[in-house]
């Protein structure tokens, strides 16, 4: 089933408990358009309040990329001016916000190119599946751009300083091997076992305890938070949700009599 989207570069559609986010840019290797950055929290409050959606996967049309960075065609017009691009950083803002206030599992599924704008939307994936042949970078210091606290801080996170140091001072390319020894995804298989591993994991993901899987991904991203500002008691009743909830019953029942379980979100 698919969403009614404004733009037709944004494709979102749920199939077997999986919300789908295809960047629809192929000619342009996936290159995001302010409109596609506009389409971003609708896709993602749509599939907030869908109880069908259990985990979301990004991925790029096409074979060549996942996302090749921002629509540099567009800078002319978004972002040659002090107010345009503040209109343009705002809309990003946004954007990027509401995939971060995320309630449930995101999957980035990454062939190809992942560079700039694309390589962080993958690092706010929670987990990054890359084909052999993709390749990572911001080019950032090549086009004199800058990036802000907002953009740097969560690939700290994900890789440290002194990975995020070479990424950024040196504006290369990175193989997914050395995505990988870096800790920037999770795993690397052939071109033609990308989309099954990704469908196997995201798959296993969604037959889980829903309200379980929230908890821990919340939980998860308190401590990515610094000390003094942790939800710990917003950690603590998705916890207790969870013992409360008719999927815990379920899960008992389903390991006391060797059967699959059927959770049901609540």
């Amino acid at each position: 089933m698919k969403l009614e989207l404004d733009t037709d570069r944004m494709i979102a559609e749920v199939k077997d408990g999986i919300g789908w986010v295809i960047y629809n840019n192929p000619k342009r290797l996936n290159a995001v358009s302010l409109e596609m950055t506009e389409a971003l929290p609708v896709i993602f409050d749509a599939y907030e309040e869908r109880d069908d959606v259990r985990v979301v996967v990004l991925r790029g049309a096409g074979e060549r990329a996942f996302i090749s960075g921002a629509d540099i065609s567009e800078f002319e017009k978004n972002r040659s001016s002090e107010e345009s691009r503040r209109i343009f950083d705002e809309k990003g803002k946004i954007a990027a916000a509401r995939i971060e206030a995320f309630s449930k599992p995101i999957i980035a599924m990454v062939r190809g190119y992942c560079i700039g704008g694309g390589l962080m939307a993958a690092v706010k994936a929670d987990i990054r599946i890359a084909s052999d042949d993709a390749q990572f970078g911001i080019p950032a210091a090549r086009l004199g751009l800058g990036y802000g606290f907002s953009g740097v801080a969560p690939l700290v996170d994900l890789v440290g300083s002194a990975a995020a140091n070479e990424i950024l001072f040196s504006a290369r390319r990175f193989s997914a091997d050395e995505a990988l020894r870096m800790g920037l995804v999770n795993r690397v298989v052939s071109g033609s076992a990308l989309e099954p591993a990704v469908l196997e994991l995201a798959r296993t993901i969604a037959d889980n305890a829903p309200l379980t899987v929230r908890a821990a991904k919340f939980a998860i991203r308190q401590c990515a938070r610094d000390p003094g500002a942790r939800d710990l008691d917003g950690a603590a009743r998705l916890v207790e949700a969870c013992f409360r909830s008719e999927d815990y019953v379920e899960g008992r029942r389903a390991f006391m009599e060797k059967r699959r379980p059927a959770f049901q979100g609540r």
